[in-house]
């Protein structure tokens, strides 16, 4: 057994579920897996190619391994297990398309009785949606493991549009989380891909690892999005919210549009004296305000 660290790499895939299965893992990181956390048994929900089936025999121990192309939807189906440990590589958002791409959906329909396509976490179109099914999933997951169980979660990050979607930002966590491991890419589709601008090719994967120590109160850990106006941020200085303001606008502009639109928030709220400090903030950044004339003010643009 290879040690195992918080940082993981596999420049030789190894042996074990399909390589032409797109987006299979190593299984030498399952073998480590149970070689260092050593269970009797491990469970795999979304088993794709039956990756953690092979790793598992290699090791010595039995697996459950279930997949949506072979009858089991995690989200609607029964988990029978009490789990010892669980690992779960869930697809990164829409990046590879799983369902009458990897296998047909027809094939599954006329076999298990339902669409595929309806239930594949790949084919959720939104980003919100997505992490909204995926949570549900993680915690389905989650309450199923015994006392003292474990979860190994494999995920990504994904880039659209110069804007990054965190899988591991925005997971739940339940339980006490007790390792992130960086886990090294190889053999990407991306590789062959060349990039411009200032996009920065993603060359890792995370491995989290939760634990259930309590078998009815689970602490956990969630992301809550929130949109916060500036002037109303704790915080935020006087010369950061004037800014804002004058950004906002894009031109010059009187000290009367300024006022209105600050006064109706917490900042003026809370200061008897708002506009004298408006007037006091211009005179004390000239390197960021300008006056275009009497009672006009702009942000000042940085020279290049």
């Amino acid at each position: 057994m290879r040690k195992l660290t918080s940082i993981v790499s596999y420049p030789e895939r190894g042996e074990g579920g399909n390589n032409r299965y797109r987006g299979n893992c190593s299984p030498k990181l399952i073998e480590d897996l149970i070689g260092f956390f050593k269970p009797q048994e491990i469970c795999d929900y979304m088993c794709g190619s039956g990756t953690t089936r092979d790793a598992a025999q290699k090791c010595g121990i039995k697996s459950h391994i279930y997949d949506l192309h072979s009858g089991f939807d995690l989200l609607n189906s029964e988990i029978r297990e009490r789990p010892q440990f669980i690992f779960w590589h869930p697809p990164y958002w829409d990046i590879i398309k799983y369902s009458d791409v990897m296998y047909k959906a027809s094939e599954v329909e006329s076999k298990y009785g339902y669409d595929p396509r309806k239930f594949d976490l790949s084919r959720i179109q939104d980003w919100d949606k997505f992490v909204e099914v995926m949570n549900y999933a993680m915690m389905k997951q989650f309450a199923a493991l015994e006392k003292g169980g474990r979860m190994a979660v494999l995920m990504g990050d994904i880039k659209k549009k110069g804007k990054l979607y965190s899988m591991l930002s925005e997971i739940i966590k339940p339980g006490t989380a007790e390792n992130i491991l960086i886990k090294a890419q190889y053999n990407c589709f991306s590789d062959n891909t060349q990039y411009s601008g200032s996009f920065i090719p993603i060359l890792h994967e995370y491995v989290l690892i939760v634990r259930k120590d309590n078998p009815l109160m689970i602490p956990i850990i969630t992301t809550k999005k929130l949109e916060l106006d500036i002037r109303d941020m704790h915080g935020a200085t006087w010369r950061d919210i004037v800014a804002a303001v004058l950004e906002d606008e894009g031109r010059s502009v009187p000290l009367s549009v300024l006022y209105e639109k600050i006064e109706p928030y917490k900042k003026a709220r809370q200061n008897q004296w708002w506009k004298e400090k408006v007037r006091q903030t211009l005179q004390l950044y000239p390197e960021h305000f300008e006056s275009t004339q009497r009672g006009m003010w702009q942000l000042k643009r940085a020279v290049a």
